[in-house]
């Protein structure tokens, strides 16, 4: 637990301190100070609210035992079993198979499903997904991808406002439109790197506690080689309007190829499921 809070830390940091060489970029020293503050203050707001956004975004559907009871007694078992909360849950109206998890703590987390997911897998595979999900809880790593996902989209959009309303420097003199335009590019990418190392660990130890909580390596495996199969081939519009929240997904949610590829916030899923497959093994 304390590694992760250091991540956190970390990553905050990392983020207040790109904020500073935005905001130099559009207003000088004065600027720089300005957005540092922006940058505290949206790290206050991210911890505290950042999971009710992500959901938003979504537009996630909060269910229970009387609108959903099979799927809600599904995580309250697996929650049994791990130890944990009874985290609140959530369906998302979306085709595309896939899940993720969010909040700041065991205590106040959340686990969202989409109904593509659910028509896809078997019971025991979506045992597996959700199993998966709560090792994220487990391992208090939402909090994590929570703030990473909500503060790279807010650096990505001050990057954009740098080069078209900004370009003054410290002294009033224009800034150079060149440096103008890589920070424009620099700077998201900068964020989406921090997301990938972040995330691509996290997702094998998701991988291993999930098949631990469940009991069964196989079933997210096999449900692992279902989603990949199946979601390439279907879109999902809230991703794709929010890509800095792909890697709170259990699987990469965008239909992006090439470049993209270079920088995916998820392992392989050959080595994924190679791993489980082993674990069951064993």
């Amino acid at each position: 637990m304390l590694g992760n809070w250091l991540k956190t830390s970390l990553l905050m940091a990392a983020i207040v301190a790109l904020f500073g060489v935005l905001g130099a970029m559009i207003g000088g020293r004065s600027g720089m100070l300005l957005a540092l503050l922006i940058g505290a203050g949206m790290n206050v707001f991210a911890y505290w609210f950042s999971d009710r956004m992500v959901l938003r975004m979504y537009n996630a559907q909060q269910v229970d035992e009387q609108s959903a009871p099979q799927f809600y007694q599904m995580v309250r078992e697996l929650a049994q079993r791990a130890g944990l909360p009874m985290p609140r849950v959530y369906l998302i109206d979306e085709a595309q198979p896939n899940a993720f998890a969010t909040g700041r703590n065991p205590e106040n987390a959340a686990v969202a499903a989409t109904t593509g997911i659910l028509q896809l897998l078997s019971a025991r595979e979506i045992r597996g997904v959700m199993a998966h999900e709560l090792a994220h809880v487990q391992h208090r790593d939402i909090l994590i991808s929570t703030i990473a996902a909500t503060m790279a989209g807010a650096i990505s959009a001050l990057a954009n406002f740098a080069v078209f309303f900004g370009g003054r420097d410290s002294e009033g003199r224009p800034s150079n439109p060149v440096a103008g335009l890589l920070v424009m590019f620099l700077a998201p990418l900068a964020a989406s790197l921090i997301q990938m190392a972040l995330s691509r660990a996290r997702e094998f130890e998701a991988d291993r506690g999930g098949a631990e909580i469940c009991g069964d390596p196989g079933a997210l495996a096999d449900a692992l080689t279902k989603i990949d199969a199946y979601a390439r081939g279907i879109p999902m519009a809230s991703a794709e309007a929010h890509p800095e929240t792909a890697q709170m997904m259990i699987m990469n949610p965008l239909s992006g190829g090439g470049i993209d590829a270079l920088f995916s916030t998820h392992p392989p899923t050959a080595e994924r499921v190679a791993r489980l497959r082993a674990m069951g093994r064993r």
